[in-house]
């Protein structure tokens, strides 16, 4: 669905400024995901590069739409919006529906998965995209959270250890799993216990996201199905 141009007289500012706001919001949101390894964009950020030229009210929602709808159909990309979670114990008592906070953006390709796969993905960063599923999917096997010393437990079985630094496909290990925090895949929060502080790495909102939460459970999945059939032959 486009966005009418009778919709542009509530601003009283003319099509060239309006085209000129959406062109900047979406070279924005290219060039910040590229250099940020895909993590999300606050919703402040795509409303301050309009505010700070204009202060009509509604002008910012507007903007972002528009650039959302120019996404799709001329880069195919979805630009979609996530609330941010707060970690679980933070919020006692309350649904997880009540428990979201800033809004923020992440860009996801729309070209069907054997296209993208062939045409769009980087060779050189898939091995990150396997150690996210692979992280992501322990975490959601254990109901979404657990300490952190028992996350590095079952990573140090596939040999990825948290003291590796020179790892020949991650580098840094600890630093690949901190990346996951920034993406916003996982989250990790210090509680204090009757035997001192302990690290808990959550399943946080990109991770809960419908099309990444459905693509983990088709990975676990596959795998499960995999060794059933191993230990049926």
């Amino acid at each position: 669905m486009s966005i009418a141009d009778d919709d542009l007289s509530q601003f009283d500012i003319s099509k060239q400024e309006i085209d000129k706001l959406i062109a900047e919001v979406i070279r924005y949101v290219l060039f910040k995901t590229h250099q940020n390894s895909g993590c999300p964009i606050k919703r402040e950020e795509l409303t301050q590069l309009v505010t700070k030229n204009y202060q009509q009210r509604n002008l910012p929602s507007y903007v972002i739409n528009a650039a959302k709808e120019k996404l799709s159909s001329s880069f195919g990309y979805e630009l979609r919006e996530l609330q941010r979670s707060r970690p679980s114990s933070t919020k006692p008592g309350r649904s997880s529906q009540g428990i979201v906070d800033t809004k923020s953006y992440v860009i996801i390709s729309q070209l069907p998965a054997e296209i993208y796969k062939k045409y769009v993905e980087d060779v050189n960063t898939s091995h990150l995209t396997g150690f996210a599923f692979v992280a992501i999917s322990i975490v959601h096997l254990a109901g979404g959270k657990l300490p952190e010393e028992n996350l590095w437990h079952h990573l140090k079985r596939m040999g990825l250890s948290e003291a590796e630094e020179n790892h020949p496909v991650l580098g840094n290990v600890k630093q690949a799993l901190e990346t996951l925090t920034q993406q916003r895949y996982l989250q990790k929060e210090k509680v204090s216990g009757p035997e001192g502080n302990t690290v808990f790495y959550e399943l946080a909102e990109r991770a809960i996201d419908g099309p990444v939460s459905e693509r983990i459970k088709q990975y676990i999945s596959q795998i499960v199905k995999r060794d059933t059939t191993t230990v049926d032959v």
